[in-house]
């Protein structure tokens, strides 16, 4: 089971949210309904109600998942931060681009769910102030501006380079890039 931030997600819990985020993913976020869902995870509406009773029950729980993996990536195995060239290559690897469809669809999604836009505020709360703690520690000037502009290039990316994207097939090279970068400004 999953923890999120107030309780345990049971096993199905976790099947309907992944089937929402899949949803999301590929078809886009207005795609996303209650119904839509429902059959997507062949159950009926009122058993997906009783997982999660609400649509805000849901993007609530749906936006709280996917920040328990995301927190997850950026811990080593001995529980301390990671450094600034790990963060990058978290952000560029495969299980993120695994993910190049979902986080535009999000992206979007706030603008018209203000619910969305407080709880992705909140991831990238958590995402600044671990960019900021490592820029620290490389004893940065300006730690917070970095990180800014370090999260502006890393999530940016996947938009230019991402699968289906029309320079896709440069994505190695600014892969690359952004590594060499980070390494010869951070010295890492």
């Amino acid at each position: 089971m999953t923890k999120t931030t107030d309780k345990v997600m049971s096993q199905r819990q976790q099947e309907i949210l992944q089937t929402a985020i899949e949803i999301i993913a590929d078809e886009g976020y207005s795609s996303l309904t209650m119904r839509h869902l429902a059959r997507a995870s062949g159950m009926k509406l009122g058993a997906l109600q009783y997982h999660f009773r609400t649509w805000d029950a849901l993007i609530r729980a749906m936006v709280d998942y996917l920040s328990d993996e995301f927190r997850d990536l950026f811990v080593n195995s001995k529980g301390h931060p990671l450094g600034i060239h790990a963060i990058a290559e978290i952000m560029l690897s495969e299980d993120a681009q695994a993910q190049d469809a979902l986080w535009p669809q999000l992206w979007a999604m706030q603008q018209v769910e203000p619910l969305v836009s407080d709880l992705l505020e909140d991831v990238y709360a958590e995402y600044l102030q671990l960019l900021e703690k490592a820029l620290e520690a490389e004893e940065s000037q300006s730690p917070r501006a970095e990180a800014l502009c370090l999260m502006a290039l890393l999530e940016s990316e996947a938009l230019f380079t991402g699968k289906g994207r029309r320079w896709e097939s440069d994505r190695s090279a600014v892969h690359k890039t952004i590594l060499n970068f980070i390494d010869n400004r951070y010295g890492e």
